[in-house]
Formats: C-alpha cells, sequence, structure tokens
C-alpha cells in the first residue's frame, strides 16, 4: 500500500538561534559556516509556505523535520527541489533520512543533495563535529542545472532496499550502495537540508511511501 505524507501550512516560531516560519509541525536546526573564506552573507534563515509545499531561504545551512515523520526500510523518500534563483556559488540542498537525536549534540544523520553545477554529495553526520563522506562531490548528467532564468527542477529520491540504497535524480539511478556501515543507518526520522547561502530552493511533495 502506497503512503505518502505531506508537510503544508504554516506554524509557529520554533526554537532556534534565527527568526524563521516553518510548516506546521517542523522543527529546525541551523547550522553556521564555521569556514572564514567561506561565511554565510545574511543572518537569517526564511521558511514559509507556498503551494503545496514550503520555500526556503538561507543564510546559515538548515535542516527542517517533523519527529513524527519516521521510516523503517523498506522505504521510497522523495521530495522535488526547485533552485529558484542559484547561490553566488555552488551549494546544496536535498533530502535528509535515518535522522536520530537532531536537536542535541548528537544529531546524527544522512543526507543526499544536489547543486546548481550538477554535482552531487552524499554524507553522514555524525555529531555537531563529524561529518563522514559516503560519496564525495560527483557530477552527473541527470542533475538539471540552471536555465536561462537561473531556476532547476529536480526530483530525489533515496530507495532504501533491504541490502542497498540507491539515490536517484529525475527518474535515473546515480549512486547505488550497501546497506553496511555508514550507510546502513536508514531508519530514523526524515526531512530535508538546504546549505547556506542559498536565495530560494522550494520544496514539494517530500513524503514516504512504502
Amino acid at each position: 500500500m502506497l503512503r505518502r505524507i505531506m508537510l503544508v501550512g504554516m506554524g509557529l516560531l520554533v526554537a532556534a538561534p534565527l527568526a524563521a516560519q516553518v510548516p506546521e509541525g517542523m522543527q529546525m536546526r541551523v547550522d553556521r559556516s564555521t569556514n572564514a573564506a567561506d561565511p554565510d552573507d545574511v543572518p537569517e534563515v526564511t521558511v514559509h509556505a507556498m503551494g503545496d509545499g514550503f520555500q526556503v531561504n538561507t543564510g546559515p545551512a538548515v535542516i527542517l523535520w517533523n519527529e513524527s515523520n519516521t521510516a523503517t526500510r523498506p522505504y521510497t523518500l522523495s521530495a522535488t527541489f526547485t533552485l529558484l534563483e542559484p547561490s553566488g556559488h555552488p551549494n546544496y540542498y536535498g533530502l535528509v533520512y535515518g535522522g536520530g537525536s537532531l536537536d542535541s549534540t548528537s544529531q546524527n544523520y544522512m543526507y543526499f543533495l544536489v547543486a546548481q553545477n550538477g554535482t552531487y554529495i552524499v554524507k553522514h553526520r555524525a555529531n555537531d563535529e563529524t561529518v563522514h563522506d559516503v560519496q564525495a562531490r560527483t557530477p552527473h548528467d541527470a542533475i538539471a542545472t540552471p536555465d536561462s532564468e537561473g531556476r532547476s527542477v529536480n526530483e530525489l529520491e533515496v530507495r532504501v532496499g533491504a541490502d542497498q540504497t540507491e539515490f536517484v535524480v529525475n527518474g535515473t539511478v546515480i549512486h547505488t550502495v550497501p546497506n553496511s556501515g555508514m550507510a546502513g543507518r536508514t531508519d530514523g526520522i526524515w526531512g530535508v537540508r538546504v546549505n547556506h547561502v542559498i536565495p530560494g530552493v522550494l520544496v514539494e511533495g517530500l513524503g514516504v511511501s512504502n
């Protein structure tokens, strides 16, 4: 049976160091840049409802999730991401899955992100200080890049099976990993991540199907 959970509507300001509005029931955690050569260029993250989804504008990087939204393999997590305006240099946005303790120093999650230059990454965040590469920056032709108006649309999927996970862009499997080691962290909270200094990303159809 297909199960689809949609995240829409507006909610109250969540506890975070920056002002923002988030869709009802969602929590937000910011991730400030510590690179002096690549600082956050604006102080705030803004999130607001748009159509059947929500738009994220950064500032600092941010993850967004709802504590009630969890998945246990097998499942497929998907969303459509429309980059409304490119960053001054490539920054990444996409899906978070296998999350736990997201509001603490023990935050732990996987993420699959794409960037405006047609590359993708898969990473594992182990805590506040530690991030592991599962797949470093890699180009792929399936990733749409900005058109003449600066927009691009990419449908991302994380297809978590019993033994392996497939990472999919616009219907094309671009990477596969076995569900072992770091990449074996598949069960838990899901949501989105938008890295810093991105003027606008629209997230639509965020949900899980079994």
